[in-house]
């Protein structure tokens, strides 16, 4: 193809400049990499313009934490994107726990500007084809030729659940947040997360009823610990059902919808009582089912293999297509790697996951190494016991994207190497395919929630009782540090170190000295190399 002015061609080009794709120019330009991100919006972040609908961020902004060190500080900072200048931060927008959309935008904006982030605005790709390289195609023509592609735009289209009659719903991305067009209308929502709870509750003063629909059984955030799940800032309504307010909760299959003069009758399957088939009118149906991938803009020959009922693109443990090589994703489409098990799906969870992205094409394209630090002491258990805990009672990376991203202490003839923040899964492979050198055995250092953590109630206080003095950590459900010594990839001890009310693990009898002891147990194993 001729070389003019409708062709740019660059080694990496980023998709969407939402958080992700903001995040992962920070790194590129950082960098000095070729590079450059496209955004369809006419600024950042414009999922953020339209989406909560309610305005409401349900990511928590928490000013006031008593520390100054700004790694724990992001700890409850859930919105700030990560900069070695640590600049602009959300903090600095608003006080509200939970912000407003707004606010994300304007914080968006100036992200961009002070880091002049190079990027491309009013720039919708229309299709994107691999004869050689990658190639997209914009709404205007233009041609952007990439060796690599990294796509951050996130789930940009809603997910249709397949019910007879769907299309008489409204849908969640279009429906009326004015509550006046509800005074004494029979609603129903099909869908039973966040956003389905969000629009219950903007209706719960004027609709007459308000059924919320879906199968299984509803999980609570403060219980399983996914902050996707129901989270109590959207959960008043479930008062309203459960203190006999007219609303309810239908568990079950929303089987078909028809009209029926100026409503519609909804036929549902109900779980609790046998699967027995009602039909129950309504007055207005909203369908708040979620958001999903859009790969359509992919030629055959490049385009991604789905998951998770098409919802997200199928990928590998480096964040890279499993079928398109070359084709990396960063941002909430990543979550298919942890799929409501941790926290990639949210801005706290895929900055990190971008960032360990960027070490990953660096090393991989580049030469440069991951960046680790050698552990020297006059003994080595006693130096990996001290950079363990230092780095447990202070990371926000392990903190935040728990049991997904790991540090690792890497052991062969030389003084052992810590390195940070590797996905677990891609630590296995790299450590086997020689990514990180000679390694004859490594440790694995992830935050965790205890086995069956979801399962238990927190508040019940006859469940997981456990003794301040128990050093063991086994039987721990809340946050804590899990260590694992692996060889040939293959596990060959684990110590969990004891929760703690404050997540301080720093006690020399119940922490520190029981990590040590495991450490030194490992002398008398071959191939350990403490």
């Amino acid at each position: 193809m001729p070389e003019d002015d409708s062709v740019i061609s660059v080694d990496y080009l980023v998709l969407g400049a939402g958080p992700a794709g903001l995040q992962a120019g920070y790194y590129l330009k950082r960098a000095g990499r070729s590079h450059l991100v496209v955004e369809a919006g006419e600024s950042p972040g414009t999922f953020f313009t339209r989406f909560p609908r309610h305005r409401k961020l349900i990511s928590i902004n928490k000013v006031h934490t008593g520390w100054s060190d700004p790694e724990l500080r992001l700890r409850n900072d859930w919105n700030s994107l990560l900069s070695a200048e640590q600049e602009p931060l959300f903090t600095a927008y608003t006080p509200r726990y939970f912000p407003s959309a707004e606010d994300m935008v304007r914080y968006l904006r100036d992200f961009a500007a002070h880091h002049r982030l190079n990027v491309r605005y009013d720039t919708r790709i229309t299709r994107i084809g691999r004869p050689g390289d990658f190639e997209a195609v914009d709404q205007n023509g233009n041609v952007f030729i990439a060796k690599r592609l990294i796509v951050a735009t996130g789930v940009s289209k809603p997910y249709i659940p397949d019910i007879d009659g769907i299309e008489h719903a409204e849908p969640y991305t279009e429906v009326s947040v004015d509550p006046a067009e509800f005074i004494d209308k029979r609603v129903l929502i099909i869908g039973r997360g966040n956003s389905a709870f969000e629009t219950a509750d903007n209706l719960i003063e004027t609709a007459a009823v308000i059924h919320l629909a879906g199968p299984g059984s509803l999980r609570l955030a403060w219980q399983t610990h996914f902050v996707g799940h129901l989270r109590a800032v959207n959960n008043n309504f479930l008062d309203t059902y459960q203190l006999k307010s007219q609303n309810a909760l239908l568990d079950g299959q929303v089987l078909g919808i028809r009209r029926d003069g100026d409503g519609y009758l909804v036929r549902v399957s109900f779980a609790r009582v046998a699967e027995v088939v009602k039909e129950i009118r309504y007055d207005r149906v909203i369908a708040a089912t979620g958001f999903r991938f859009d790969a359509s803009i992919f030629a055959p020959e490049c385009r991604p293999e789905l998951v998770i009922k098409d919802r997200f693109p199928a990928q590998t443990a480096a964040w890279e297509s499993v079928n398109v090589p070359g084709l990396h994703f960063a941002g909430t489409i990543t979550q298919s790697r942890d799929f409501k098990r941790s926290t990639s799906g949210f801005i706290h969870g895929f900055r990190y996951g971008v960032r360990a992205l960027h070490r990953i094409l660096e090393r991989r394209h580049h030469d440069v190494p991951w960046p680790s630090r050698v552990l020297t002491s006059d003994g080595p258990a006693d130096a990996v016991t001290d950079a363990v805990i230092e780095r447990v009672n202070r990371t926000s990376a392990l903190w935040q994207v728990f049991g997904y991203l790991g540090d690792a202490v890497l052991f062969s003839d030389s003084p052992p190497r810590y390195v940070e923040e590797v996905p677990v899964d891609h630590l296995h492979e790299a450590v086997a395919a020689g990514d990180f050198g000679e390694v004859e055995s490594y440790l694995t250092v992830t935050l965790e929630y205890g086995e069956d953590h979801d399962l238990v109630n927190p508040f019940d206080i006859s469940a997981g009782r456990t003794s301040q003095e128990d050093t063991s950590g086994l039987d721990g459900r809340y946050l804590h540090p899990v260590v694992r010594l692996f060889r040939d990839g293959e596990l060959v001890a684990e110590h969990h170190i004891t929760e703690n009310l404050e997540n301080e693990w720093d006690s020399e009898q119940v922490h520190r000295a029981p990590l040590r002891e495991f450490l030194r147990t490992q002398t008398d194993r071959p191939r350990v190399g403490l």
